[in-house]
């Protein structure tokens, strides 16, 4: 192995899968049926990653009517939308060259577990993965720090003083970025998805990848970026 690096965390959309399709027909099917302005795409796109707690009120949902219109999007979603949902080119390429290299994968995703764990299944990828952690419906375990808190007690090594050292975060929008860092855990930043360069560098992303290849080689680089 080239690296230090012992643990991949992977987020899900917009890092392992493009999801946009079903997450946008199923708001603008939740928020038409609820009455409120159909959203547009990029209404749409600006809120994937983050729990929709944070993200429908800054696209006109009031506080008071979240809990409702997220219950009418997972309808749609949980059936339908979920699988209107396809992998990125090369992902299942760079799974296996992260495996090869002797690497420990898992996904930390803000998506709830009870359709994360559908979607990994659909795409075949669920045995690739230590672990597969997501957040709950309580509000136990919501934000991205709290998923990523669940993925290391359940990989054993929560209490390892040079986490840093070992884990690396791979996600697309600032609160992957964020969330790794509540744990002082690196996290390599994908252009591919949902944010965008400033949002991720600016987060404190230690690297950017254009490609899934790309990410291979930035895993093992970055051990070296941070003993600089």
């Amino acid at each position: 192995m080239r690296s230090e690096r012992t643990h991949v965390l992977l987020d899900l959309d917009g890092t392992l899968s493009d999801s946009e399709p079903g997450i946008l027909r199923s708001l603008q099917w939740a928020f038409d049926k609820e009455g409120f302005p159909i959203p547009t795409k990029e209404q749409v796109r600006s809120v994937i990653g983050p729990p929709f707690e944070i993200g429908l009120p800054q696209i006109g949902i009031p506080d008071d009517d979240l809990e409702r219109v997220i219950d009418r999007y997972r309808e749609r979603y949980a059936t339908i939308g979920a699988f209107e949902n396809t992998l990125y080119p090369g992902i299942v390429e760079m799974l296996d060259a992260l495996s090869r290299d002797g690497l420990s994968l898992s996904v930390a995703t803000a998506k709830p577990e009870v359709t994360a764990h559908p979607i990994l299944d659909y795409f075949n990828i669920s045995d690739r993965f230590a672990v597969r952690a997501g957040a709950t419906l309580t509000p136990d375990r919501r934000a991205k720090a709290e998923v990523i808190e669940f993925a290391l007690d359940e990989l054993g090594i929560s209490g390892d003083p040079d986490l840093g050292d070992h884990v690396i975060m791979v996600g697309d929008r600032d609160h992957d970025v964020l969330g790794a860092k509540r744990h002082g855990i690196p996290c390599i930043g994908v252009t591919w998805g949902y944010g965008d360069p400033p949002e991720l560098l600016g987060s404190g992303a230690v690297a950017l990848a254009d490609s899934p290849a790309e990410v291979v080689d930035l895993v093992h680089d970055s051990y070296r970026l941070n003993h600089w």
